[in-house]
């Protein structure tokens, strides 16, 4: 699925995410189950933008937000993150996977001739029996494109050259420097700060009248040092340039080929977030945050708020221990969340429900994240400060150009904050579209249904309220066909046997039915 608003940057792009949770065996030899929280979504959500997410409880919202953040690791899916290069990470994954291209060439040819032949067996069954072969069918289908995606999205059309190990060695010559020229400009950035910070020290004993030779003096070594690591970042600058060039010429060589315009248009130059190891993900956390649905339990009581908030400034290195600096960079990070800078040596317990989650919301965005997931961050609050912690993320969304998947239940919130918002039944995306469209024209009759039980005094310009009956049935064993045609009005045999495709219906707006309403509900 693509959303149709193609002009705006993708963060995230998530595809065919699931995440099942192993219950425990019954019985010897018992069949193994599954808890199905999230079952094969697929969404892109934009920077800048606030992507509403909504359902009733147990739909599967929170793990969704917490998988994306890799809180849990999926169990199948890509989620490819573009707030940062391959260059500035540099996964293992990346040199791995160009060093075996050649060999897993070979596998993927041998995949997909396993797999051809299944699908042909398959093909020749009658409809009783392609049931029982689709799991292993579909399995088949899936290793092979998996594997296909991971060569190509890394060295686009080249994977229709013959031989791959020229291929390999120059990409990967390529991803060593790029990955060398940028832990090389950190370096030097790092000692430029370090010499500013003696110059400014400088200036102050100046000022006092006093001494500062030694700083000086400490300053022009650092510059020194500076201009010997520019002169190393140049002569790789140069090397990198003509490594590319190679490839470039490489790429002349493929004029008019399909085969290699086919294939370049699988290069992708996100982060897999999926394939990253522990330490990798650790340097992605102040990109990716979280705050909290609870206030109370997610602040440590033996923590002052200072210490609360610094404690990832300090985890992810903007801050040194015991730098004077961190005091008034926490206490501007309170000021602009709303909380007075005096408070700093305060303990949760001295504040309110509301001046807890502010210091939650500061300790997130003190690390300077590009996406944050709000898990119900405002449904613990009472309603008059619910619109001060929505208008607070907002002002602090449009200040820091920051991307928020906002969870909640409340369709009266989600309407007021997001710009586009996702539906979400037993572990599935339902629909997708711009917040206007959702609350004026839904697609899906869960979506309308969830809107008329929207509580209102305006019973002239309503249908006669419907109450949605029924439980949403066990995420273990799902129902077959539309997960949500035990509770809907409109289903017909083909939703209780065939699952809906998740379709772009209208321009920007994707719904999963077979029968989408045509009519407004508000």
């Amino acid at each position: 699925m693509r959303n149709g608003s193609q002009e705006k940057k993708v963060l995230l792009r998530i595809s065919h995410l699931k995440q099942w949770f192993p219950l425990k065996k019954s019985g010897f030899g018992g069949e193994q189950l599954y808890v199905k929280a999230n079952d094969d979504i697929s969404i892109d959500i934009y920077q800048g933008e606030t992507l509403g997410l909504v359902g009733e409880s147990g739909c599967g919202k929170s793990t969704f937000g917490r998988v994306l953040l890799q809180l849990y690791h999926q169990t199948e899916g890509k989620t490819m993150y573009y707030g940062r290069t391959l260059d500035s990470l540099a996964p293992e994954y990346v040199e791995k996977t160009l060093k075996k291209l050649t060999q897993n060439r070979t596998k993927l040819r041998e995949l997909e001739a396993k797999r051809d032949q299944l699908v042909r067996e398959y093909e020749a069954l009658d409809e009783k029996s392609q049931y029982a072969k689709k799991a292993e069918k579909d399995k088949a289908v899936k290793e092979a494109h998996d594997l296909f995606l991971d060569m190509a999205q890394l060295i686009g059309g080249f994977l229709a050259a013959e031989d791959l190990e020229p291929v390999s060695q120059v990409f990967l010559k390529e991803h060593r420097i790029a990955v060398e020229l940028h832990k090389l400009r950190e370096a030097r950035d790092r000692l430029n700060v370090d010499r500013e910070t003696l110059l400014g020290e400088a200036q102050e004993r100046k000022a006092a009248g006093k001494s500062a030779d030694s700083l000086n003096g400490r300053a022009a070594r650092l510059q020194q040092e500076i201009d010997r690591q520019q002169a190393v970042i140049s002569g790789r600058e140069k090397d990198l340039e003509a490594v590319r060039a190679e490839i470039e010429r490489m790429r002349g060589a493929y004029a008019g080929n399909e085969l290699f315009a086919k294939y370049e248009a699988y290069r992708d130059d996100g982060i897999d977030l999926a394939k990253l190891n522990y330490s990798e993900m650790r340097q992605l956390r102040k990109d990716l945050q979280l705050i909290f649905q609870d206030p109370y339990s997610s602040l440590n009581p033996r923590m002052t708020v200072g210490q609360i908030i610094g404690e990832g400034l300090l985890a992810h290195g903007f801050f040194k221990k015991n730098d004077a600096r961190m005091m008034d960079y926490v206490m501007k990070t309170m000021e602009d969340c709303g909380l007075a800078s005096y408070m700093i040596h305060r303990y949760p317990h001295q504040f309110s429900g509301g001046q807890r989650q502010r210091i939650g919301i500061a300790r997130s965005l003190a690390v300077k994240p590009k996406f944050v997931v709000c898990d119900e961050a405002v449904s613990a609050l009472d309603v008059s400060i619910q619109s001060q912690v929505i208008n607070l993320l907002e002002d602090l969304k449009e200040k820091e150009n920051l991307t928020y998947l906002f969870i909640t239940h409340d369709l009266s919130v989600v309407k007021y904050i997001s710009d586009r918002v996702a539906v979400m039944y037993l572990g599935n995306v339902m629909e997708l579209a711009a917040s206007e469209a959702i609350f004026s024209h839904p697609l899906h009759p869960y979506t309308e249904a969830l809107l008329l039980a929207i509580p209102t005094t305006d019973l002239d310009h309503r249908k006669q309220i419907v109450p949605l009956e029924g439980d949403i049935p066990s995420p273990i064993k799902p129902p077959k066909g539309c997960k949500f045609h035990t509770r809907c009005k409109y289903a017909t045999d083909v939703c209780r046997e065939v699952t809906p495709d998740f379709v772009e219906a209208e321009p920007g707006h994707f719904v999963a039915c077979h029968h989408p309403v045509d009519h407004k509900v508000i």
